[in-house]
């Protein structure tokens, strides 16, 4: 069971945020503790996609010219599909979630999902960081590894790697141009989702990845993803989310998830809700899929410390039959990420029960090189600056409970946007734990939220500052204006608000780089 953990509390303060000259907000920066580990990281990453979006151009340009276009192309393709995530109402049913559609598209393409090995994860929240956690464990045990994860937050290409390479501009385009004229003949067509899986397996199996590291887009019985034969099975945390699709009570949510499991394919979740571990555990007996909780049935806890090299951060230890992981140091920040580490180990540790080579010390080597982009993500530190893709109110719980134990700051202000279909109470409620004042402001999605509805609901609810901005630069600058130096902007409630985000701070850090250039230049 886990360890008691120890929470500082954060207690928000009714006063007035001091205003002072608007200060120059400076490139990203790694959160402090860590050893610098998260820009050398981002560094590692920021050469791969160059190098990888290069593939296929030549040095003349044209070739270059011609990729481009080819790709652009692509996109255009793809905004013709019907895309579920950007819809603002989407009816759950067979007809707009068909399998038998995706399994005919993989059938026309050759069945690439046939060709590799798999795990398959499912969950409301965590799915991303867990999938990614067993991907770098793969990984650093000599396997090829295919990840697929979604959303994205900046770039399409985010969701389908190898060995943490994105995939090319060229084989992008090249995969889309070779599946179009299938999904153009097919009636009702694939959607947008059914055709960025189907050239994610195709190029995993083209590839020859020795196992692919799957995460559902949504629930999982009806998910285009589910329609491979995996190792493994996962659950992570289950919460309310996606309620208008996958029902209104967390059995409902637990038994769309739970679609997922196979015969005779191990299923292994976390500590969940009672209501909820009934329900997947009725669906794996019927299913006849051995099934087993980490953190009951497989031994698992976690605390969390502070150590003059790593800073605040959590250590797990997880303990079966084939495996003994002692006093892991969990690369990521965040009690809830702890939880999604000792997930990530029980996969490992069922992958080993199937055959797959794990060599542990070399697995707990990639562990310790995680990053995860959009979560608990610093991208400024003057001033500072941090995003979290947190968009349910569990995930804001976990996020503010994070930063109450990892980052020390004086005053809070909340830059906060989400979608309309989300729990908008249940959110807000718990934003008011640690924001002293609160930002509303739009998502770049049909399905935003109007930011002067959340403005009123929050300051009727709860009498605390608030205030409203178009966009997200604005407020940004109202932001900057109420912090000093040991206050913290927080950005976060919706995946599209922190890749929004990303691009502003890179925008920036690029102009900063032009002009310290041409000052150079110029002396």
């Amino acid at each position: 069971m886990p360890l008691r953990t120890k929470v500082r509390r954060v207690t928000p303060r009714r006063r007035t945020v001091a205003i002072r000259p608007k200060t120059k907000l400076r490139r990203p920066s790694s959160l402090p503790g860590h050893n610098g580990r998260h820009n050398g990281h981002t560094a590692k990453a920021s050469k791969r996609t160059t190098k990888s979006s290069s593939n296929g151009h030549s040095k003349n340009g044209k070739h270059h010219s011609n990729g481009v276009s080819a790709y652009s192309k692509a996109m255009r393709f793809l905004s013709t599909l019907t895309d579920h995530e950007r819809l603002r109402i989407v009816r759950y049913n067979n007809a707009n979630f068909d399998l038998n559609r995706m399994r005919q598209l993989l059938k026309k393409i050759g069945n690439p999902h046939d060709n590799f090995k798999s795990v398959h994860v499912a969950g409301t929240k965590g799915k991303g960081s867990t999938c990614t956690m067993v991907a770098s464990m793969l990984q650093s045990c000599g396997h090829k590894v295919g990840l697929y994860t979604s959303p994205h937050l900046c770039d399409i290409r985010e969701r389908i790697q190898v060995n943490g390479d994105m995939i090319s501009h060229a084989d992008f385009a090249r995969l889309i141009r070779m599946v179009a004229p299938h999904v153009n003949r097919m009636d009702p067509a694939p959607s947008f989702f059914d055709v960025i899986t189907a050239i994610a397996f195709k190029y995993f199996a083209e590839q020859k990845v020795d196992i692919a590291v799957i995460e559902t887009g949504l629930g999982g019985r009806l998910d285009s993803t589910n329609v491979i034969k995996p190792e493994v099975t996962a659950i992570t945390s289950i919460s309310k989310d996606h309620m208008q699709q996958l029902g209104y009570t967390l059995a409902k949510i637990a038994e769309e998830k739970a679609g997922i499991f196979k015969h005779g394919i191990p299923a292994v979740t976390v500590t969940q809700d009672p209501e909820v571990e009934t329900v997947l555990k009725r669906i794996a007996e019927k299913v006849g899929a051995p099934f087993d909780v980490t953190g009951k049935s497989i031994e698992f806890s976690y605390r969390f410390e502070s150590s003059r090299m790593l800073g605040p951060h959590n250590r797990i230890c997880l303990t079966t039959p084939n495996s003994k992981f002692e006093h892991l140091a969990v690369p990521l920040i965040g009690e809830h990420q702890a939880i999604n580490c000792g997930l990530a180990l029980s996969i490992l540790d069922r992958l080993k029960g199937r055959g797959v080579a794990i060599n542990d010390s070399k697995a707990m080597e990639g562990l310790s090189k995680t990053v995860i982009p959009g979560r608990m993500e610093m991208l400024s530190t003057t001033p500072r600056v941090i995003a979290d893709g947190a968009h349910n109110a569990a995930s804001i719980d976990a996020m503010m409970r994070a930063i109450g134990q990892h980052v020390p700051y004086d005053s809070m202000v909340v830059i906060f946007g989400c979608c309309g279909d989300k729990d908008i109470p249940g959110m807000l409620e718990r934003i008011t734990s640690g924001a002293d004042k609160v930002i509303f402001t739009n998502v770049d999605s049909v399905r935003t939220a109007d930011p002067e509805e959340l403005a009123a609901r929050y300051i009727e609810l709860y009498g605390k500052m608030a205030q409203v901005a178009a966009t997200l630069e604005e407020a940004l600058e109202i932001a900057n204006r109420a912090v000093t130096k040991e206050d913290l902007i927080c950005i976060t409630g919706s995946f599209y608000l922190v890749g929004e985000a990303k691009k502003v701070f890179a925008k920036m850090a690029r102009q900063e780089a032009a002009e310290a250039a041409a000052a150079a230049g110029s002396a």
